[in-house]
């Protein structure tokens, strides 16, 4: 609409061939297309109930409508009768324009007169050459009238090679390949009116018929409109007087009884804002869930993202992070210059997350509640691996190329920043064909999944507003989050931190200890960080941070927020200036001294987004909900916004004392970094719970490292190092034992025990039973006690030899040779329920582990 066309929504649906219900192979495999598009907001309302129950209801192979569906859900709708794939071309492609006129009259039946049209198409092929004198017949004997389109699969005539490699791409296929799938000519394009009016010259009423239809089609989607959901719970009848009592009862748990003048100050402006912006709902819907995870022993992060930066979300337990204290600000989150949804992103235990999300959804309906899909695009190097295979273009040179190509960014930007690459592309052919059909499939859609954080909650059924679809066994929404949010759609994302689940398991084999009384300046801690001694720590154990920490020697929390919002690419090149000014603070220089208490903690350079906020208000006179818009401005980079600023924040700083030059400098420096500063809300949540992973791995090592471990069982690398820093800060790792270990990794007196699950096919059932055999009924005494204790589909001859392998029975009587040997035997005799008796041969090879001698093991050297 922006840019001056007008959206005309529909769908090709399926339409299955008996009853969405029917899923007989010979009789239901071939669904009918048939072309639906939406007149009025009606239309859409149905159109999102039909693709709703194609998919919930009607899937096989394909999402499937039928008569039933589309009769009930018909008004508002223009229906077309789609290309030869559809019911009526089928027909008569089959010699049957009989049965083609009355299922055509039945069409119209359902949609109405002037609501149902008689597709023609001409891509030059055969089929439908044949046909459209027959459409023409059929419109001239019922009066349907005519409608002519082109089927549009790329935008312009030379797409269409690129349209043949993405259909090989999807395939499996080569270009060379005879029977790759492709469309039987080049037509399937854009075209303009006068290459229609050339294809249809001998029906104009056809053409008419089209513009007509789109004349027709003027749904305006509602957007803008929030569809909060209302929160209720037993007892309440007024959410925004239930709400101030959490704040304030909160309030005094978080400050005392007796709290600043500053902090009441805060606290009221803020439910001032949230009510008259009528998010109170919100703010009880996401305190409900947190509340509802913390009750259920479910750990949930201290913050994340913008929010941070609320006292009462902050009293009321929603955060952990005390705004005061950190200087944060309400209105980086919300303010009422700024119309749109807060955004909550809560971190929770991975093992917890899908008990918060079960909880939300049987609270607010599951009509209510859906997941979301996702996109999963052609990035930059899969794009060249793919067509360089479709096109036959030999491998080495295509990973040749893909290796020249950052990740992180596309292909045109990777041409710009790699001379070897651009060089390539400029001197070799092959290159530049690869790299130019590569560039046109780059961001094409390659599947769907679900968000795996993202959930929509709705006031109405989200049926009603968005077409819903099945991932695996989730329903979840066919529109991205950005398009829910434009819908005005209460997004949330629920997102699982493996740290969350280290920390609880670590603080419950402490026993007696809690996480959130630690104190926040423990000299060892930031020690052990500027040691470098960083591996497992939340945020902070890559390489480069960790040499970046080394440099920097942190001496406090706010280093550690400083650290986490510098260490990225732009600003990192000022944590060299940041280090300096730190062991220098005498020689800071503050362009004025107004910028002295908004940079001071930053040791005189602007590190985060709210202290361009700050310096926008107090040197300029801003507001905070203007200083945020210049924010967003500036990391935007919309020029034509800041040329207007840039006029506003000199003048408004002169007005203040400040020198015009003085002031025009520092706007052009917070503009240089504003696309690069950070939210310091999220970076001192994140550095928070960074400083409680860093306590408990100084002071509980052995400890920490076993729930670390144990988090990272189906990660070699990472199991790797973090066993290498075990043994070299003093802690034994030693093989698992089957009467000492448990699932996961186990500390005890220097002594780090493998988890049974680490143990290749071992898997979580048998773990468990070995357990809980142990716990019950005591210590297993041998090999051979263990294969008639544990005997059970959960163990299988695979998972016992690699337990032996392993080391688990080497504090028995036999050596691994002797029990690899002879292992299979034993399990046979348990499940027959035979029993044999192992023995080692005399003392001198280990003790006789039964009375009985019906099954001997001679000794064997070990291997």
């Amino acid at each position: 609409v922006n840019a001056g066309i007008k959206p005309i929504i529909g769908c090709e649906v399926y339409v299955a061939p008996r009853t969405r219900h029917d899923r007989e192979h010979s009789l239901d495999s071939k669904p009918y297309h048939l072309i639906l598009l939406c007149e009025t907001d009606e239309g859409y309302k149905n159109l999102v109930k039909l693709v709703t129950a194609s998919n919930l209801e009607g899937f096989y192979g394909r999402p499937r409508v039928d008569i039933e569906l589309l009769k009930k859900h018909h008004e508002g709708l223009i229906c077309l009768s789609a290309c030869p794939s559809g019911e009526i071309a089928r027909l008569m492609l089959n010699n049957n324009y009989s049965g083609a006129k009355k299922k055509a009259l039945q069409y119209r039946e359902i949609f109405g007169e002037n609501n149902y049209f008689l597709e023609v198409q001409n891509h030059d092929i055969a089929d439908e050459k044949r046909i459209i004198p027959m459409i023409y017949r059929l419109s001239d004997e019922t009066g349907i009238p005519l409608a002519a389109t082109n089927d549009c699969h790329y935008i312009n005539k030379k797409d269409a090679e690129t349209q043949k490699i993405l259909m090989c791409i999807q395939t499996g296929k080569k270009l060379s390949d005879p029977d790759a799938m492709s469309f039987e000519t080049d037509e399937f394009y854009v075209k303009s009116s006068d290459e229609m009016y050339n294809l249809f010259r001998d029906r104009k009423d056809a053409l008419e018929n089209t513009v007509k239809i789109a004349e027709r089609c003027n749904v305006k989607l509602n957007f803008g409109n929030i569809m909060l959901p209302e929160f209720k719970t037993d007892g309440v009848e007024n959410n925004d007087e239930y709400f101030r009592e959490l704040c304030i009862k909160g309030m005094h748990k978080r400050y005392g009884n007796n709290p600043d003048e500053k902090i009441i100050k805060r606290l009221e402006y803020e439910l001032s804002v949230i009510t008259s912006m009528k998010f109170t709902d919100y703010f009880l819907i996401v305190w409900d869930f947190i509340k509802y995870a913390k009750d259920n022993n479910i750990p949930v992060g201290p913050g994340r993202g913008s929010g941070a930066g609320s006292i009462c979300a902050y009293c009321i337990g929603i955060t952990d992070i005390d705004p005061i204290k950190y200087d944060l600000l309400f209105e980086r989150f919300l303010n009422p210059e700024r119309v749109s949804m807060p955004d909550f992103d809560v971190d929770f235990c991975i093992e917890g997350r899908q008990k918060v999300k079960d909880y939300v959804s049987k609270k607010y309906g599951a009509d209510n509640v859906a997941g979301i899909i996702a996109f999963d695009t052609l990035k930059a190097r899969a794009a060249v691996k793919d067509a360089g295979r479709v096109m036959e273009i030999p491998y080495n040179l295509c990973d040749k190329v893909s290796k020249l190509i950052d990740p992180r960014y596309s292909l045109e930007t990777a041409l710009k920043d790699s001379a070897e690459l651009n060089g390539l592309y400029n001197a070799d052919k092959d290159v530049r064909r690869l790299i130019d059909s590569a560039m046109l499939l780059e961001g094409m859609p390659r599947h769907t999944s679900m968000h795996a954080a993202g959930v929509v909650i709705s006031a109405v059924p989200l049926n009603d507003v968005v077409p819903l679809q099945k991932s695996d066994e989730n329903i979840i929404t066919q529109y991205t989050m950005n398009y829910l949010e434009k819908l005005g759609l209460l997004k949330m994302d629920f997102l699982g931190l493996r740290n969350l689940t280290i920390i609880r398991d670590t603080v419950r084999e402490i026993k007696n200890f809690d996480i959130n009384n630690i104190p926040l300046d423990d000299s060892e801690v930031y020690r052990m960080l500027s040691q470098g001694d960083t591996a497992g720590v939340f945020q902070m154990e890559s390489a480069g941070m960790t040499q970046k920490l080394i440099d920097m020697s942190p001496e406090r929390i706010d280093d550690l927020i400083a650290i986490l919002a510098l260490y990225r690419p732009g600003p990192m090149k000022s944590i060299p200036l940041y280090i300096e000014n730190k062991n220098n603070p005498s020689e800071i220089k503050y362009a004025h001294p107004l910028l002295k208490d908004i940079l001071s903690d930053t040791y005189g350079i602007i590190v985060y987004q709210e202290q361009v906020m700050e310096i926008c208000r107090k040197l300029a006179g801003y507001t905070y909900g203007h200083a945020d818009k210049v924010r967003k401005a500036m990391a935007k980079k919309k020029t034509d916004e800041m040329l207007k600023e840039h006029e506003s924040f000199v003048s408004g700083a002169v007005a203040n004392g400040v020198p015009k030059e003085t002031a025009e400098n520092i706007f052009s420096e917070m503009e240089s970094f504003a696309s690069y500063a950070f939210n310091k809300s999220h970076a001192a949540a994140y550095a928070y719970l960074a400083y409680q992973t860093a306590y408990l791995k100084c002071h509980y090592r052995g400890i920490y490292m076993a729930a670390l471990m144990s988090s990272v069982m189906s990660s070699a690398d990472k199991l790797s190092e973090y066993i290498n820093d075990c043994r070299n800060h003093g802690i034994n790792v030693v093989p698992p034992d089957i009467n000492m270990s448990r699932t996961g990794f186990f500390y005890r007196d220097g002594k780090m025990y493998f988890g049974l699950l680490a143990v290749k096919n071992v898997g979580k059932g048998l773990a468990e039973k070995i357990i809980s055999e142990r716990e019950n009924n005591g210590k297993f005494k041998g090999l051979q006690d263990f294969c008639e204790r544990i005997n059970g589909r959960e163990l299988n001859k695979k998972a016992l030899e690699y337990l032996i392998y392993a080391g688990a029975f080497d504090n028995m009587n036999l050596n691994r040779r002797q029990m690899s040997e002879n292992y299979e035997i034993l399990i046979d005799m348990a499940v027959s329920d035979s029993r044999g008796v192992i023995d080692g041969q005399m003392n001198l090879f280990g003790e006789e582990e039964s009375a009985d001698m019906n099954f001997r093991i001679p000794f064997r050297p070990e291997f």
